[in-house]
């Protein structure tokens, strides 16, 4: 069986090191599965995720010109296809009524007028509040106006 990137294969480890763990693969070739690629959890120890001996399902991820071999074992799980019923049903920001209003008699120019007449209040607010933030403060250099 060819070793392409991609493929699914199972592997036993061979060697367990700090950062990552050697798997042995068909056709006497083995490839490293890095720390990172073993869990999407931070890992600590590695020994408490993997160990000499253990089989393991592994995806191909490169085979570089050297003919190294990167391994996943976490891309290996067989992903979740998105639930087309949850998809469905999820709300885009373009269809909330943001103003609590129904503004659909109101033309393009109007409602955007409006969102920039709002929108410059809102701006406001937030001058005043961080102008209320600054003033009032311990002074430095001890002079006096």
């Amino acid at each position: 069986m060819a070793l392409k990137v991609g493929a699914i294969f199972e592997g036993k480890v061979q060697s367990v090191m700090p950062f990552g763990a050697f798997v042995a693969l068909p056709d006497n070739k083995s490839g490293l599965v890095h720390i990172s690629e073993i869990t999407s959890e931070y890992i600590e120890n590695i020994n408490d995720y993997i160990k000499v001996g253990d089989v393991v399902k592994v995806k191909v991820l490169d085979i570089d010109k050297l003919g190294k071999i990167s391994l996943s074992i976490k891309r290996a799980k067989t992903e979740k296809k998105p639930d087309v019923k949850k998809t469905e049903t999820r709300i885009r920001p373009a269809d909330i009524d943001w103003s609590g209003k129904a503004d659909k008699e109101l033309s393009f120019e109007d409602k955007l007028s409006k969102f920039k007449k709002d929108a410059d209040e809102r701006m406001l607010d937030l001058k005043r509040s961080n102008e209320s933030k600054r003033s009032g403060g311990y002074r430095r250099g001890g002079s006096t106006y």
